[in-house]
């Protein structure tokens, strides 16, 4: 057997190989193979496929009369051997094609292509050039027959192959393996593993792109994001929408590591597929929480952790609107700093370590009492029942009114921290709107990226709104600006935020300026119309609880225990409310994690009642 080498080694992580022999001289079976070997055989007629297990790794041999004994001397060739192989298979050049671009959509790598040059429909030249276009990195080799001779030197010229054989290469052990090691390791020399996760395929400016990135990030899901329109020049993206077809027009696209996508996707979906709860386990709890907020998440651990059998909803994501925050550095144990998502993170490890079930991406939309029980019911119809409620689903961002800003959201303008965005808007212009903490630490996040970041604020100053730290940080931070007595009149954009009509209040002027991105940080208002018809509110909608339900000594309308409500409880017995979404409340975070593991106590003391 003659082997020939005719280039250096390229990267990429699968062995994928047509291995196509003769059958009675005229009968030719390919094959595609993954991992670091290869098998081939060259003996008589096809009779099927044959899996064996070796060393825990599963190869898929295509197997012909006598081939038995080479699996057997590959077998023993491989013992002792530290391989990571999966084999797959084809009947076809066309078929191994069509193999080649599935690995390519799952973001599988290929190491080597290894074709018979006689193959029907298409011979091995032709296939390798095909493969090429798939996987252009990947190493390339010909098995050929000493007449073919030119074949080879064709190879050589129009695919550029890495190796080519002459038949026979009996025996293997001798002519086929080593090569193949040989040329397998000059791969690994230069083989960097590419991300091994979810891909998410679209564009910066589409909502629905913006909402799953965002759902993704702060259920703490690792993903990779792919602009295909910032990387249309990218000849790997190129590859990647070739291998998907007309399905890569239905953006956003979501790729899984098993192969699977959903297409134009939306978060629950997704959460369905990567195994997020969103039906609970059983029908009843101790303890329902609806919330997963700082408040929520506390009450949960200090529930649990006490016995309680408890279980969490919440709508989008754990961490709430403090999950969203950039840096939390004014929180208790924590003298460098910590960011929301982080927080949120630890939290839910911790909550779930006690057994506490978290239901998300997961709303409620209802309460009814029977008796004693109090009944969630869910937006897809399920309902889940407990003895204790307690809802901590925290505030959400007022709307800003203004022409242009309902059409654009998502496109460039935003509600809350952005932080999927940060990286986004390296050299840009950026700006935020609001004057609390929250808007000062998205600032100074931004301002890591963006040329510059201005802060639009109707008063005169942020000394009445942001804490004494951020106002420092922020008037040391060169690329950040504060425009006082400034609102947004108008956004302006077609596909996406282009330019916002700026008010200035106190001279009554309006400055239309570009602008790539704005986040909003304005006013905060409690979510909680579906419990209008049970618990009693202020009016803005924040929920009443403990003296703020007694009025002229009197206890709240249909009231019938003899004792007053607890500090945190509602006008129902046994339904508590705690953190932002209680009238009353402190709006910090330390604040919703002491009220949320206080109510704890005060549930233990309604349970015993009941």
């Amino acid at each position: 057997m003659a082997m020939v080498n005719v280039s250096t080694a390229r990267k990429i992580s699968i062995i994928a190989r047509i291995a196509a022999q003769q059958a009675g001289r005229n009968r030719t079976v390919g094959a595609i193979l993954q991992g670091a070997r290869v098998i081939t055989s060259s003996w008589g007629r096809i009779l099927g496929q044959l899996w064996l297990e070796v060393t825990g790794l599963v190869f898929l041999f295509l197997a012909a009369i006598g081939a038995g004994a080479l699996v057997r001397e590959y077998n023993k060739y491989q013992v002792g051997q530290a391989t990571s192989s999966r084999v797959l298979g084809s009947d076809s050049p066309e078929g191994a094609l069509d193999l080649l671009r599935q690995l390519k959509v799952r973001n599988d790598s290929v190491a080597l292509l290894l074709a018979d040059q006689r193959m029907p429909r298409m011979d091995g030249i032709g296939f390798l050039q095909e493969g090429m276009r798939i996987f252009p990195d990947a190493k390339r080799a010909l098995l050929t027959a000493y007449a073919d001779m030119n074949a080879a030197i064709s190879a050589i010229n129009q695919v550029n192959i890495n190796y080519f054989f002459l038949k026979p290469w009996d025996p293997p052990a001798e002519h086929l393996y080593p090569q193949l090691d040989d040329l397998l390791d000059d791969w690994r020399a230069s083989y960097r593993p590419s991300f091994e996760g979810i891909r998410v395929l679209g564009t910066r400016w589409s909502p629905r792109s913006y909402e799953l990135r965002d759902f993704l990030a702060r259920n703490h899901v690792p993903y990779q994001w792919i602009d295909v329109e910032l990387s249309a020049n990218d000849p790997e993206t190129k590859r990647l929408l070739e291998a998907l077809g007309p399905e890569g027009a239905d953006l956003p696209v979501v790729l899984f590591q098993d192969g699977t996508k959903l297409l134009e996707s939306v978060p629950a979906e997704v959460a369905k597929k990567i195994g997020l709860r969103t039906r609970a386990q059983t029908d009843f709890y101790d303890l329902a929480i609806v919330g997963g907020g700082p408040a929520g998440l506390a009450a949960a651990v200090y529930g649990a952790s006490e016995g309680l059998h408890t279980v969490m909803v919440e709508r989008e994501a754990p961490g709430g609107q403090a999950g969203m925050s950039s840096r939390i550095e004014n929180y208790l144990g924590f003298p460098a700093g910590l960011s929301g998502n982080d927080l949120a993170r630890r939290a839910v490890v911790q909550a779930q370590r006690f057994g506490v079930e978290i239901l998300s991406p997961v709303e409620a939309v209802g309460v009814r009492t029977e008796g004693s029980y109090r009944i969630i019911k869910l937006a897809d119809g399920n309902e889940i029942s407990c003895h204790a409620l307690m809802v901590a689903t925290g505030v959400q961002w007022r709307r800003l009114e203004a022409p242009g800003i309902d059409q654009l959201q998502g496109a460039g303008l935003y509600y809350g921290g952005g932080a999927t965005e940060a990286l986004s808007c390296k050299g840009e212009v950026v700006y935020v709107v609001g004057g609390a903490n929250s808007a000062g630490q998205a600032a100074m996040n931004f301002a890591k990226y963006a040329e510059r970041v201005v802060i639009l604020v109707r008063g005169a100053s942020l000394a009445s709104t942001m804490s004494q730290y951020l106002i420092d940080q922020i008037k040391e931070t060169p690329n950040i600006q504060i425009w006082a007595h400034a609102s947004v009149a108008e956004a302006h954009g077609t596909t996406h935020l282009e330019e916002v009509s700026v008010l200035c209040s106190d001279t009554g002027k309006i400055e239309r300026v570009p602008a790539s991105a704005m986040f909003i940080f304005i006013g905060a208002l409690p979510r909680t119309d579906w419990l209008a018809d049970i618990v009693e509110r202020d009016e803005r909608g924040f929920i009443l609880t403990g003296p703020d339900l007694i009025r002229d000594g009197q206890h709240p309308k249909g009231w019938t225990l003899d004792r007053d409500p607890f500090l945190l409880e509602t006008n129902i017995p046994g339904l508590f409310a705690v953190g932002d979404v209680r009238h009353g409340s402190v709006k910090r975070v330390a604040s919703g994690v002491g009220e949320g593991s206080v109510a704890v106590q005060f549930i233990h003391q309604y349970l015993s009642k009941v």
